[in-house]
């Protein structure tokens, strides 16, 4: 599997998971309408573990616009590959989308609130002020990407095979996985952390393409911030990386 399509299909399957339980918490008629936050927050945890164990082995699973940014400009990662990945998010987010209103499209036609029915694809304040907002989200990336930057891997050495490789395997995902969790506990609560452009970005374009019933508006006067915030984030996170390295 090549970088390009395990990008694709780690970010289908973290859109999927993740967006699929505010699917399950918000729509009518669901088993678990009404979940609550602490179900969402683990649940994207989770999805991102998931996510992870698939496309890490072949594209490192950035999965995330401002985590390609943020190990680029650290350094970790080329400048040439930064738009093939951006592409292949996209794409893969764009795909999750689909697969959810197949999946959920009764409850989409069952649910009332046109709010409810936006908040599946994409994230919203919950006091609508332009400056705490981007703050918000810029905290979030930052320690998203700080965390990125700073896990290590095992190292051990092995005299009579220097060329063996040592590893966690698929445990190796769940720092990352538990980053997201607590940043979604301690930081989520304003916005709901996107703290991923094309987390919120795509979906929203897809919520006003897809057939979900009554609808209102992509809300798009928000809708550059989890964009510009998860991106000052991400810069900040490898500006001090490359200060403290």
């Amino acid at each position: 599997m090549t970088a390009f399509h395990a990008e694709i299909i780690g970010t289908m399957i973290l859109i999927l998971l993740g967006n699929g339980v505010v699917c399950n918490v918000v729509l009518d008629k669901t088993k678990g309408n009404e979940g609550g936050w602490l179900l969402i927050n683990f649940a994207w945890g989770l999805a991102v573990f998931a996510a992870v164990v698939v496309a890490g082995p072949y594209s490192g699973a950035h999965l995330n616009p401002a985590v390609t940014l943020g190990l680029a400009a650290a350094g970790k990662f080329a400048w040439s590959s930064v738009l093939p990945y951006l592409l292949a998010q996209a794409i893969g987010a764009a795909i999750a989308c689909v697969l959810l209103v197949l999946m959920y499209r009764d409850h989409y036609l069952a649910t009332g609130s046109k709010d409810a029915k936006l908040a599946t694809f994409c994230t919203a304040p919950e006091i609508r002020s332009w400056f705490p907002n981007v703050v918000s989200e810029m905290l979030g990336t930052f320690i998203l990407v700080i965390g990125a930057l700073f896990i290590i891997g095992p190292e051990v050495n092995i005299a009579s095979d220097p060329d063996a490789v040592i590893g966690l395997g698929s445990v190796g995902a769940l720092p990352i996985a538990l980053f997201v969790t607590v940043i979604g506990m301690g930081l989520g609560g304003t916005t709901g952390y996107a703290i991923n452009p094309v987390r919120d970005f795509i979906p929203r374009v897809m919520h006003g393409i897809l057939p979900i019933g009554d609808k209102r508006d992509g809300d798009w006067s928000y809708a550059w911030i989890p964009i510009v915030g998860p991106i000052l984030g991400a810069i900040q996170a490898a500006g001090l990386y490359l200060m403290l390295i």
